[in-house]
């Protein structure tokens, strides 16, 4: 037996996720870093700003949003965290150690901005469908 939408009947759909709840990226999202320079102390060196990369990890469960809440402007906002991995050649361009070196650092989605593919790459690398993710810029400015 069917409902009305074409559905089993009985069956109820899964549970809606709130704005924040999701994370926007996921592993193998390639990134970039924001480049900006807001007037107080960030938690984001300025060395990696504009730097590209690309997710490593999704860090779970969302925490709180950490430079809001060192500003008191904070009402328990909870955001995502995520490790990116930084090629050392994106740090430094004449690096001339492995091209496996990075750095990896863990950082809060108002941070990150969603790209395109990585250097050399045709398509984009990350377990979505091939979507783009959101700039994150416009979701928390």
């Amino acid at each position: 037996m069917q409902d009305r939408s074409g559905g089993a009947a009985g069956t109820r759909p899964g549970p809606v996720s709130a704005l924040g709840e999701e994370s926007i990226f996921g592993p193998g999202d390639p990134v970039r870093i924001a480049s900006r320079s807001p007037v107080g102390h960030y938690r984001m060196p300025f060395y990696l700003r504009g730097k590209r990369g690309s997710v490593e990890a999704v860090i779970e469960p969302a925490a709180i949003d950490n430079e809001a809440e060192g500003y008191g402007r904070n009402a328990g906002t909870k955001l995502h965290y995520y490790r990116i991995a930084i090629p050392m050649t994106e740090i430094w361009p004449d690096y001339v150690g492995s091209p496996r070196d990075g750095l990896r650092i863990e950082v809060c989605e108002t941070w990150l901005e969603g790209l395109g593919p990585m250097h050399g790459e045709t398509e984009p690398t990350g377990e979505r469908d091939g979507r783009e993710p959101p700039a994150i810029s416009a979701l928390h400015a």
